[in-house]
This record gives structure tokens, C-alpha cells and sequence, in this order.
């Protein structure tokens, strides 16, 4: 893992998560112990321009369905920074429209 991201110069924009690798991986073993599992089971898109790229997909945060936006600014072939934004995905009978999430 450490392979794809900046070390000591990645900054994390989740205010859940400290800012540099060994941040992202004390955020993981807290809520591991807590029992709170992150799973991305499919990528819907990848955009990218520049140096940015947004990954949109789904997956499960604790047992919830949910939708996962995460924007890396890449530098030097290395994730050097990241914003995210996690929403529960509800079931389709409380949808109010049949557009779905994506």
C-alpha cells in the first residue's frame, strides 16, 4: 500500500483520518478493532484530469451499502492528497425517484 501514496507529504481532507500514510493506517486498525469494516466491491467511473482523479464506486462501511466519492491530486506518480465523501446508499424501496445512485 505504501507504494502508491506521497508518505510524510500526503495530506488526508477526511477529518476522521490524520494527515500523512501513517495516519490513513491508524484510522484503519482503530476502526478494525472497533469492528468497522470499509469494502469498495465495484468502481463505477474513474475521471481524471491533470493531476486529479475522482474514483466514484460502492461498497460497504459497517455493514452499510453506501456510495464512495475519493479525489486524489496525484504528484510524481504518487497519491499526494485526498478528499472523500461516504453516503448510505438506502434500500430501493425508500428510494424516491428509480434513478439510482448512479
Amino acid at each position: 500500500m505504501s507504494s502508491y501514496f506521497d508518505g510524510d507529504n500526503y495530506i488526508q481532507h477526511n477529518p476522521h483520518i490524520g494527515d500523512q500514510l501513517s495516519g490513513l493506517v491508524q484510522a484503519i486498525e482503530a476502526w478494525n478493532k472497533q469492528g468497522i469494516i470499509l469494502k469498495y466491491n465495484k468502481i463505477h467511473k474513474v475521471l481524471g484530469e491533470g493531476n486529479f482523479v475522482l474514483v466514484i464506486s460502492e461498497g460497504t462501511l459497517a455493514g452499510k451499502h453506501s456510495s464512495f466519492y475519493d479525489l486524489f491530486r496525484v504528484e510524481n506518480g504518487k497519491i499526494a492528497e485526498h478528499w472523500d465523501t461516504i453516503e448510505e446508499i438506502p434500500s430501493k424501496d425508500q428510494w424516491k425517484n428509480n434513478n439510482g445512485k448512479f
